[in-house]
């Protein structure tokens, strides 16, 4: 039986992750699930990653280099992830041709729907289904537009580790392929993937994302609002933030550091809140039913019962695990703590495999 091995590679603001899948005959959707052969993380300092974005590409590549000497993987071709503030995701009706074509002609068809040049953006198209209009045969979907130094920088780092970068995906894109199988598959569900310093939504209607956006904001904004208030030391800020949560009464010597907490957690969960009042609006009868957490940030004493109030729907931690095998180099001890890191790692295998 012929089988695949695929390496999903995310490069985050505080570490970077990677998953090895072996996928059977018929890839993800054949008769057996896929194998996590290994995962690993390596941890990065402040600063290497900025907004998503690969500021200190020689301290990138020599974290991936250690990533590849401790978690033994054997290949060094990899899928990497975008998305951040550079990256515009967009909904587009475009002529029906076929998809290959379609990409080609990108640069000239949505040239006047961009705030920069088409010659300084890569470009893709995600169709989603066709439609028919007054103008006849059409592809609705969902236009990608990445800034082409910011995909630059990650592929700098990735390359300077001795890594091969065989495609780029974009984030929402991963995290959907890795959270909406089994019931996710069949109902309409909202994906927040709360990192270090960006926030990604992602609706998915029965396993098709139709809507994916990136907000600048993440668990490390709680930590410097915290060190900022008590003039204390990030780690320290860090520890404080896991003790007292959000909506917890605290004693007076939490207090400032709650307020602190309540205040970015207060902005970032309303722009989460318009983002599902937005696909709503724009999609009448076909509301979100549940709310699933990932990231760093997702495991913050509260958060889920924070969001399910202000949003009015239920919230769920985030299983990317559930469906896989694991094999023996990807034991317990690998993924002990880290199974809300990995559902981007691992999407972005899916992507490549599909």
């Amino acid at each position: 039986m012929a089988t695949s091995r695929v390496i999903g590679l995310d490069i985050g603001s505080s570490g970077v992750r990677a998953a090895e899948l072996e996928f059977g005959s018929g890839g993800p959707s054949g008769k057996n699930p896929p194998t996590l052969l290994r995962f690993g993380q390596v941890p990065l300092p402040p600063g290497a990653v900025r907004d998503g974005e690969v500021a200190q590409p020689a301290t990138v590549s020599t974290a991936l280099r250690q990533l590849w000497s401790q978690a033994k993987f054997v290949s060094k071709d990899v899928i990497i992830g975008v998305g951040n503030q550079r990256v515009i995701v967009r909904d587009v009706d475009l002529p029906w041709m076929p998809l290959a074509q379609i990409r080609e002609t990108l640069p000239f068809q949505v040239n006047d729907l961009l705030p920069m040049s088409t010659d300084d953006a890569l470009l893709d198209f995600y169709a989603i289904e066709e439609v028919t209009g007054p103008q006849g045969r059409m592809l609705r979907g969902m236009l990608v537009a990445a800034q082409r130094d910011t995909v630059s920088a990650n592929v700098m780092a990735v390359e300077g580790a001795g890594l091969t970068p065989r495609m780029v995906d974009l984030n929402g894109f991963a995290l959907a392929r890795a959270l909406t199988r089994g019931e996710f598959a069949r109902s309409t569900v909202a994906l927040v993937d709360i990192g270090a310093s960006i926030t990604t939504v992602v609706v998915a209607a029965q396993g098709i994302p139709r809507l994916v956006r990136s907000l600048p904001v993440g668990g490390h904004n709680v930590t410097a609002a915290i060190a900022s208030a008590l003039r204390i030391a990030p780690a320290d800020a860090e520890t404080i933030k896991r003790e007292i949560g959000i909506g917890y009464a605290v004693p007076p010597e939490r207090q400032d550091a709650a307020e602190a907490t309540t205040t970015v957690l207060r902005s970032l969960v309303e722009s989460i809140r318009n983002t599902f009042v937005y696909y709503s609006g724009n999609h009448p009868g076909g509301g979100i039913d549940v709310v699933v957490l990932t990231g760093g940030g997702s495991h913050l004493p509260g958060l889920g019962q924070y969001l399910s109030s202000a949003s009015r729907l239920p919230v769920t931690l985030g299983d990317p695990l559930a469906g896989l095998r694991t094999g023996k180099f990807a034991g317990s001890e690998a993924l002990h703590g880290a199974e809300s890191l990995i559902a981007l790692p691992i999407g972005l295998a899916f992507g490549v495999a599909a």
